[in-house]
């Protein structure tokens, strides 16, 4: 029996994961919900399902799984009623926009019956596969690392410029490099840096420096206001005279050795679901409701991306070293 998945959130990103849904044949995508009617409704009829206004319609569809992809500060409370619900639920990053709302979805995970899945699809795209599988392999261990990932502006589209929407400007892309050194490198020790806002009315430029506790030792900068220069995302990881860079998700290049030939992965011709992990991350979620595997990205995953959004800012509102983990929250639940 077909897998019954609704949607929650009708966007750009919602759209991108209802067509892979459709295209996976253990799915019935059945609903479409958003709190704009013409975007339900747009979204719904071009994937077969039936438009509605919100979460309650959608479980009213008896649905087996519920995607929430709604914009980042409305991730908490439908994340939440899904689970106690019964569903299983992916959502989009960030898990939560405070340390207290990701305290608070990771312990419903922990009692739920259905799995819980974070979207981090940095993850499942090739180049981070490709430097994953080096470290993994042993072919590359890691020491040090840098991470850089900038937007050319914060106007198109202006949601990208509020922060009520977006948690933070470190909450929209930059917290998948986040997310990328614990993937990488393990989880981190220590973070510190600085940061300054210069164009936009929040912080908008950051240079930080995280010590993993695997010795690690990770630079990670992020500016709002820098064109969209290619590569605007890169990351950098060495080893003892070898090194594997990424250049966006279009492709990464490995050097073994100062006399050696360079291996690695051109991903340019690549459709950008299959090239940003997106087909891989919704297929093994639905591996996951269906039994076959647990959660790729678990709940710990997204608490722990959100822990050192937090650490940062903390870093650089009190310009002093932040040891992580941070303390629970006051009342957390």
């Amino acid at each position: 029996m077909a897998l019954k998945v609704g949607i929650l959130g009708a966007g750009f990103i919602g759209r991108v994961h209802a067509l892979n849904l459709r295209r996976d044949e253990r799915v019935a995508l059945v609903g479409v919900a958003d709190a704009v009617p013409e975007a339900a409704a747009r979204l719904a009829a071009e994937v077969g399902a039936t438009p509605l206004d919100g979460l309650d319609k959608l479980l009213d569809l008896g649905v087996d799984a519920v995607y929430v992809t709604t914009p980042n500060t409305h991730h908490v409370e439908p994340v939440v009623r899904a689970l106690q619900h019964g569903a299983h639920v992916f959502s989009e990053k960030p898990m939560a926009t405070s340390l207290e709302g990701a305290w608070t979805i990771r312990e419903a995970a922990g009692r739920a019956r259905g799995v819980y899945q974070i979207g981090f699809n940095r993850r499942f795209a090739n180049v981070y596969r490709f430097a994953k599988d080096l470290i993994d392999g042993g072919r590359l261990t890691p020491l040090a690392a840098q991470l850089k990932h900038n937007r050319g502006e914060l106007q198109h589209p202006a949601w990208t410029a509020d922060a009520g929407v977006t948690g933070g400007y470190l909450y929209e892309t930059p917290v998948h490099l986040f997310d990328m050194a614990r993937f990488l490198f393990g989880d981190v020790a220590v973070i510190q840096g600085v940061a300054r806002q210069v164009v936009y009315p929040e912080l908008d430029e950051f240079a930080m420096v995280l010590t993993c506790r695997s010795g690690v030792i990770a630079t990670v900068t992020s500016v709002a206001h820098a064109t969209w220069l290619f590569p605007s995302e890169r990351v950098e990881v060495y080893g003892a005279h070898a090194a594997v860079v990424t250049e966006e998700l279009e492709r990464a290049t490995f050097s073994p050795g100062p006399r050696e030939a360079a291996d690695g992965v051109d991903c340019a011709a690549m459709p950008f679901e299959r090239k940003w992990g997106y087909v891989m991350e919704d297929r093994v979620f639905v591996d996951a409701a269906l039994g076959e595997r647990p959660p790729a990205v678990t709940a710990d995953d997204g608490y722990r991306a959100t822990e050192l959004v937090e650490a940062c800012y903390q870093a650089v509102r009190e310009r002093r070293p932040i040891t992580l983990p941070l303390p629970a929250p006051a009342g957390p639940g």
